[in-house]
């Protein structure tokens, strides 16, 4: 039951990646804890979303903002250690409690089409942000979500630069967390399995998004974060 579980969760997370621009590692990390240890479900998570931003930076390298993306890294250098310091001293239903309401918070204000202006100083907050969520919980998205969500920004230049800080987040923060957290055999052996899938889903998102409406994708995206973060709070209580 639960390969079936693992097998839904990374083909959904991978099309909705293609189909509706939203981070792999924000829909397939709640649904992973639900399943396996909390390192082992961040880990999965970091090694796969490594791979699709690998796949696809050769895509939109020329859609990249450098400067926006230096202040994000420059940024993340001082959310990364605060992040996994953050996961190494809270409990699993302390985890679980903060990435559902993480998801219920992005959601709301996602759905209320929450708007912020872009600024430099806002690139490196952002970037501390995303640096600290994607060391602690494996989830880079939401503070960049959240900062692009009402910009005037092209759609092209926000996707190559995300994309592109997702590469270099991905791999310092998985570099991190099997440094001072340790791995297992299991993340290395799930992450390879997983592989065919991802590109499965990468590929069928790209079919889907040419004929279905995108905003059916993200009404279908809020209503599984919406779900997702109330079953893990639910799960976290008690």
């Amino acid at each position: 039951m639960e390969i079936f579980i693992f097998v839904i969760i990374i083909l959904i997370a991978s099309i909705l990646q293609t189909s509706t621009g939203f981070g792999f590692s924000i829909v397939a990390t709640p649904f992973l804890l639900l399943i396996f240890e909390a390192r082992e479900a961040i880990q999965i998570n970091l090694v796969l979303s490594l791979v699709i931003s690998i796949a696809l930076i050769a895509k939109i390298k020329k859609d990249i903002d450098f400067g926006m993306m230096k202040r994000f890294i420059m940024g993340s250098a001082v959310g990364l250690p605060v992040g996994i310091v953050i996961f190494l001293t809270v409990n699993i239903n302390q985890l679980k409690l903060g990435v559902g309401l993480v998801i219920l918070i992005l959601t709301i204000l996602l759905m209320l089409r929450f708007r912020i202006k872009e600024s430099q100083r806002r690139d490196l907050i952002v970037g501390g942000l995303s640096g600290s969520f994607t060391s602690s919980i494996g989830m880079p998205g939401p503070p960049i979500l959240l900062y692009f969500s009402g910009a005037d920004t092209q759609k092209e230049k926000i996707r190559g630069t995300t994309l592109a800080f997702y590469l270099f987040i991905y791999l310092m923060s998985l570099l991190i967390q099997v440094i001072f957290a340790g791995t297992s055999q299991t993340v290395w052996v799930s992450g390879g399995l997983a592989l065919p899938l991802v590109l499965l889903g990468l590929y069928l998102g790209q079919l889907l998004f040419s004929w279905i409406d995108q905003h059916i994708f993200r009404i279908f995206t809020y209503i599984i974060l919406g779900m997702t973060g109330v079953y893990l709070l639910i799960e976290s209580l008690g």
